[in-house]
């Protein structure tokens, strides 16, 4: 659960720019269409762990603003990958469902241990920085 309403954490979500700042493992935003999180719209980053980097564009397929956002995320040879994100109103606080999984290329192929237990834990932190960065800008509105 995130401390924290739907419309605040929709505004992280539905900022582009933003995305380096809780999205586990980005390094860089390269490019955010100005009309996201709009349908269609793409959002290029660079992500990887050190000198090793892949560029990443991931596409809006559906967006319902305050509830719902599932982004297509084409990682070149890797292949990609669904991500659905789910805001659920819980009193003043929000609950977050985070789902991912591989639609085409070698990470399909991979899905199962270990691959889910990475992606878990990874989910896990991007989660842990997007409530923290809610919470706080939460606080300091108040």
């Amino acid at each position: 659960m995130i401390l924290s309403s739907p419309p605040e954490v929709w505004d992280l979500l539905s900022s582009g720019p933003r995305y380096g700042e809780w999205v586990t493992g980005t390094q860089q935003v390269l490019a955010a269409d100005p009309h996201w999180p709009d349908v269609g719209a793409q959002l290029k980053v660079r992500v990887g762990m050190g000198p090793v980097t892949l560029d990443d564009t991931s596409t809006v397929r559906v967006c319902e603003p305050l509830e719902r956002l599932e982004l297509e995320a084409q990682a070149g040879h890797f292949g990609a990958a669904r991500i659905a994100m789910k805001l659920i109103p819980w009193g003043e606080n929000t609950l977050f469902i985070l789902d991912w999984h591989p639609i085409r290329g070698p990470g399909s192929r991979m899905h199962g241990m270990p691959v889910d237990y990475l992606v878990k834990v990874r989910n896990g932190m991007m989660l842990t920085k997007l409530a923290r960065i809610a919470e706080r800008e939460h606080s300091d509105a108040a």
